[in-house]
């Protein structure tokens, strides 16, 4: 775990509904690390749990490739993208504990009633709960360990934080393999209806309604205590989350819009019939109504949201959308989450289904070296990037480029040999090197803004890679696939992203170092008062 506080700090104990107004122990601060790590491992086996079970839904269900990649990737992460913004907005105006407690309890109660879906449209509905709650989770727990942790060991402890993400995914692989095959063999025709894949989904979603439990003990810390920059509490938090919400459902968006004058409005109404029209012709090239018209509302709420941002507080605007820096980190990691979700979930599928592997076999393999792989390369790469940072100010930008570049060659090789063991042995180290720019992207994105907006530009940096990455890699694998007839051939054809996403890091390394100097007086040239 990663230690910060003076020796002289005093102890915080366990109590439900108080508030953390001196600086935390050492010990309490790497338990709440720990927690949240948890948490976000919880996150990652509900998400990810499909992965393993793709090829019983798809029979079972009927589905095709492009079906799976929208279940997994858009169904989930074009809702979770877009409630993230109002979540990150309360995130930064209410108590974060009892929000990421509330969230944590609503996605594993929607992860269990997954397993009570009979067709697509059920499971589809029920994916989207999953999104919605998981949605909670990282705007609180970034806002959260950036109160605990001083600046100069954040991305070591977001590293902590975002080794949940490779632990549960792999987690999930196992676990989920072991309860369909034991299911499938204790009940060969299911049990009430219930069959193997329909039990995993009830198995790993109860857990999360227990500890949720102990979520609710943790102390919420005063905003900016980490920096010696308290923030008054926002007087009315769910006004400022309900204004939010407004602007990205639509046509509720139209009617926020209008309030604010016809110029907005207008703006509105444009950027609604280009997206409609793209989403159109998408619809017309693939024929997936489904995943384009999900597509289109996320891309639409995102504008509609930024537009009205830009009206209701500029300074968040003008440190976030308005700030080149800021969107090089969007599209240059975004694009790394295209090709690492897409992999993700179709390694296991193309296993099975290519190379013939056992899905036990394979769950614990590509399941175990991705839990471990990942962890791995988020803590070193969280280390490496802080102790660049400390000689040169864009030093973990050099961290996401290796991130980028890397795992090119090993990813070339799974998904061109026919060799089961060639394809095991390079797990490991193709986890470990694309996952060590997470924590110092997560890190730059905190950097960038106010302490006020942390959990704003959380939200942002999700909505990028879960629009980018969740939303558009897992299907483009799918329809590829489907046009091509070879899963390895779609997987591969993702790295065609990589040379625009190491352009925008590149760029976000020159720019960063003038963008973190100038936060505050940007903020404040915007309207923020200093």
């Amino acid at each position: 775990m990663v230690a910060t506080s003076s020796p002289a700090a005093k102890p915080a104990g366990f109590s439900i509904g108080r508030t953390l107004t001196e600086v935390p122990s050492t010990a309490y601060s790497n338990w709440v690390l720990g927690l949240l790590a948890v948490v976000y491992a919880i996150n990652f086996v509900d998400r990810q749990i499909i992965s393993v079970l793709a090829l019983d839904i798809k029979r079972d269900l009927g589905l095709t490739d492009a079906d799976l990649g929208f279940l997994y990737g858009t169904a989930f992460g074009v809702f979770y993208a877009l409630f993230g913004i109002p979540m990150g907005r309360l995130a930064d105006s209410w108590n974060r504990v009892r929000l990421i407690t509330i969230g944590l309890a609503v996605w594993s109660a929607m992860t269990a009633l997954s397993g009570l879906a009979r067709n697509g449209a059920q499971l589809t509905a029920a994916r989207i709960g999953v999104g919605v709650g998981e949605a909670t989770a990282s705007p609180c727990a970034y806002s959260l360990i950036s109160d605990y942790f001083p600046r100069n060991k954040r991305a070591s402890a977001l590293a902590v934080y975002s080794s949940g993400m490779y632990l549960g995914a792999g987690l999930s692989l196992f676990i989920g393999a072991v309860i369909v095959k034991a299911w499938d063999a204790a009940y060969p025709g299911g049990l009430n209806g219930i069959v193997g894949w329909q039990a995993s989904f009830m198995a790993v979603g109860i857990p999360g309604l227990l500890l949720a439990l102990v979520v609710a003990t943790l102390r919420e810390p005063v905003r900016g205590l980490s920096e010696g920059l308290p923030t008054r509490p926002v007087a009315h938090p769910f006004r400022e989350f309900f204004a939010e919400l407004m602007t990205i459902i639509f046509p509720l968006s139209l009617i926020a819009a209008a309030r604010q004058g016809a110029r907005v409005l207008w703006r509105n109404l444009l950027g609604l019939v280009i997206i409609t029209l793209l989403a159109y012709a998408l619809i017309v090239l693939t024929g997936d109504i489904a995943q384009w018209v999900a597509v289109g509302i996320g891309f639409y709420a995102i504008y509609s949201w930024a537009v009205a941002l830009k009206k209701r507080d500029a300074p968040a605007f003008q440190l976030i959308w308005g700030t080149p820096a800021f969107l090089a980190v969007l599209v240059g990691y975004g694009l790394i989450a295209f090709v690492n979700y897409a992999v993700l979930f179709w390694s296991l599928p193309y296993a099975e289904s290519v190379l013939g592997a056992d899905k036990s076999t394979a769950g614990l393999i590509i399941g175990g070296g991705g839990a471990a792989g990942g962890f791995i390369g988020l803590n070193i790469g969280g280390r490496v990037a802080d102790r660049l940072r400390r000689s040169n100010p864009g030093g973990r930008i050099l961290v996401i480029i290796f991130a980028a570049l890397a795992p090119v060659v090993p990813l070339v090789i799974m998904f061109s040999t026919d060799n089961l063991t060639v394809f095991y042995a390079l797990i490991l180290p193709m986890t470990v090197l694309h996952s060590t720019g997470l924590s110092a992207a997560a890190a730059t994105t905190q950097d960038l803004v106010l302490p006020r907006m942390r959990g704003l530009a959380t939200a942002c940096y999700f909505l990028s890679i879960t629009m980018i990455g969740l939303a558009l890699g897992p299907y483009m694998v799918g329809r590829v696939s489907i046009w091509t007839g070879d899963l390895g051939t779609a997987i591969l054809s993702l790295l065609l992203v990589m040379p625009v996403s190491t352009l925008a890091l590149v760029l976000l390394y020159r720019w960063l170092p003038k963008a973190e100097a100038s936060v505050a007086e940007r903020a404040h040239a915007a309207g923020e008062p200093m």
